[in-house]
């Protein structure tokens, strides 16, 4: 089958790990993402150990599958090299903060007038609309800001996920509200602005379940029991670690059963599932007791047929020999004209023939693609030349 965006024309003006999340989403359902870069390139490509000079390893896994344009957006020939690019692309994506892209001229009131199709996203730290709008905002602020650090702090200091997670999430945000946009579009034959702002993101995704009965009451405290517990951690086993979820009242009446504690199923306690997130405390401690009185295996060969989710802990380094993940072909080997090999997660989406999205191109140079882009926007050789000598086209 054809990949989802296939046709789709998307110029990414991002950088970092938000915007380049984002579109390299887009890239693997089959969008054609042309990523315009300054001269210096996205900082990323400086990030980590590569095997050549701007081309460090999370640049690498962020921006597969695009295409690449160097150019000086401060100059005039940079910014007519920019509305060519524009005037053929579906979708615009960019994470600046908007005084800079205003100050470009490629501010949405300027590119949605010129264009009534184009869909134009804007990842933003703080929406439009707020005091905080002008802020910069990077993944650990974010992390601090939304609640997300206060509450993996519990009740010591703040702490953040060791992982961009906001980034990522706002990023999957980002690709829905692109989909959803282009959805709109061929039923209105219209494109127009979206705001995708980081701040506003993660305070939904946070309070989805911390909000708790504040939903109903606008003085009642926040917070989510079950996941507040300090016993809700992965539970030391006799040989490794183990994460399990006891949840429903068929799972809890079984491994009462199983550890030898039937004698529980009749404490009011633990009757149902609002007594239990009262006492979460307790069952998550008793969790915590019988866990080391098996291997991390043995737990597992048990608790599955009861229907108990439980698996190892694995380290990132793990996910590599996973068996699971090499039966579903998690990872695809791309052939790099100047990295070599490198190793990467497909998109982890199959569609409705049970087909996976192609494997795509390894993730551009800097420049790299800058002549024969500008040549599909409608440019001359000799247009495309000029910019070069003018030091508007980086290579």
């Amino acid at each position: 089958m054809n990949s989802p965006l296939d046709g789709v024309r998307v110029v990414d003006l991002t950088t970092t790990f938000l915007g380049p999340y984002t579109t390299m989403l887009m890239a693997r359902m089959g969008a054609d993402v042309v990523k315009v870069e300054t001269h210096d390139g996205d900082v990323l490509r400086h990030v980590g150990s590569g095997r050549h000079p701007g081309m460090g390893p999370i640049f690498l896994a962020a921006n597969h599958g695009k295409r690449s344009v160097a150019l000086d957006l401060k100059s005039p020939g940079g910014r007519d090299a920019m509305r060519c690019l524009l005037a053929g692309a579906d979708v615009f994506v960019t994470n600046m903060r908007p005084q800079a892209v205003a100050r470009l001229g490629l501010g949405p009131d300027e590119l949605c007038s010129a264009d009534e199709r184009l869909v134009y996203v804007a990842l933003r730290g703080f929406g439009e609309g707020g005091p905080y709008r002008d802020r910069a905002a990077y993944d650990d602020v974010v992390q601090a800001a939304s609640g997300l650090a206060g509450l993996q702090g519990g009740a010591g200091d703040p702490d953040y996920v060791r992982s961009v997670v906001a980034d990522k999430t706002v990023g999957v945000m980002g690709l829905a509200a692109v989909n959803a946009a282009l959805f709109a579009r061929e039923r209105s034959g219209r494109g127009g602005f979206t705001e995708v702002p980081m701040f506003e993101t993660m305070t939904s995704f946070v309070l989805l379940e911390q909000q708790n009965a504040r939903v109903l009451d606008p003085d009642a405290p926040t917070g989510y029991a079950r996941t507040a517990s300090p016993h809700r951690r992965p539970y030391r086993t006799a040989d490794g670690h183990l994460g399990v979820v006891v949840y429903t009242d068929k799972q809890w009446l079984a491994f009462f059963d199983l550890i030898g504690r039937a004698d529980l199923a009749s404490d009011p306690r633990f009757a149902t599932i609002t007594d239990r997130t009262r006492h979460i405390d307790e069952l998550y401690g008793l969790l915590a007791d019988e866990m080391p009185a098996r291997t991390t295996d043995e737990w597992v060969s048990v608790l599955e047929p009861l229907g108990i989710p439980a698996q190892p802990v694995l380290t990132p380094d793990d996910l590599f020999d996973d068996p699971h993940l090499a039966a579903v072909g998690m990872f695809e080997q791309v052939t790099h004209p100047s990295e070599g090999d490198l190793t990467l997660p497909r998109l982890p989406l199959s569609f409705g023939d049970g087909t996976h999205a192609p494997a795509v191109r390894g993730a551009p140079r800097l420049g790299e693609h800058g002549d024969e882009v500008l040549r599909e926007a409608g440019m001359s050789d000799e247009q495309i030349a000029r910019l070069r000598a003018d030091g508007v086209l980086g290579a």
